[in-house]
């Protein structure tokens, strides 16, 4: 297993622009040791007979045809609304200023 130091956990922190404190530096050295463990394991599990893959099951996509069904007339969608206005749905204002 490749250990990671703290210096190069610090390394990394200032390139992301992360302030971290000793203690962070450390825990987050050990947990990066454990996190890079476990892909060399993975690594060592994938051989050259297992193709790379990015789902474990085959995706398959069902279409359908588009067909046109009737639908509401903006009234009826609009018939229970407690308020509308321009054939829209009326909320109150919740960001600044409306333009």
């Amino acid at each position: 297993m490749t250990a990671i130091s703290r210096d190069e956990v610090a390394h990394l922190a200032r390139l992301a622009r992360i302030e971290m404190t000793d203690s962070e530096l450390d825990h987050l050295a050990s947990e990066m040791d454990v996190i890079l463990g476990a892909v060399a394991r993975v690594q060592e599990v994938a051989g050259q007979d297992v193709p790379p893959t990015s789902h474990p099951l085959a995706l398959a996509n069902v279409f359908r045809d588009d067909v046109v069904i009737p639908s509401l007339t903006p009234e009826e969608a609009l018939s229970g609304a407690p308020a509308k206005a321009d054939q829209r749905f009326k909320v109150p204002q919740i960001l600044g200023d409306a333009e």
